[in-house]
């Protein structure tokens, strides 16, 4: 498990702040995932996401990126590539490991899974005023580069 962050010296953390996205993040995770269909798991679904985003990933990167232990990983791939979803190729450096990258069925199950988490936030955010709407703008940005760093494989 990875250790909490500590704080640089001298810097001021605004508990209220802290709790408050904490508390507001996990909730919106929360109503993000009951979007799906129920065909995978969270765990399986964000491993998709990586892959997707990074590309064809070994299964150590893979691991590493979702910070799980190699064996859950391997775990978790195994029941992908047993569902379509992902497809194991020999690593082009060095044909003792492998690659794995998303299939068609893959892609396609993760476009409809993104596509109706979308259409859900879409939907929230035309209840908002334009105001409000600039602030989640400036605050999306401000939320991913809080991430970028932990984001590498």
């Amino acid at each position: 498990m990875v250790p909490p962050p500590t704080a640089p010296p001298g810097a001021h953390i605004d508990r209220e702040l802290v709790v408050q996205l904490r508390l507001t993040v996990m909730r919106l995770a929360r109503r993000l995932r009951q979007q799906t269909e129920g065909e995978v798991t969270a765990s399986q679904l964000s491993a998709l996401a990586t892959v997707s985003r990074f590309g064809p990933l070994s299964l150590g990167a893979l691991a590493a990126v979702e910070r799980v232990r190699p064996p859950t990983m391997t775990r978790i791939v195994g029941q992908l590539e047993a569902a379509g979803l992902v497809v194991r190729r020999p690593s082009p450096r060095d044909r003792r490991s492998a690659q794995v990258e998303l299939s068609p069925a893959g892609r396609k199950l993760l476009d409809r899974s993104r596509t109706r988490k979308d259409a859900y936030l879409a939907e929230r955010l035309a209840t908002l005023d334009p105001g409000e709407v600039a602030v989640l703008r400036q605050a999306a940005a401000a939320l991913e580069h809080l991430l970028e760093a932990d984001d590498r494989p």
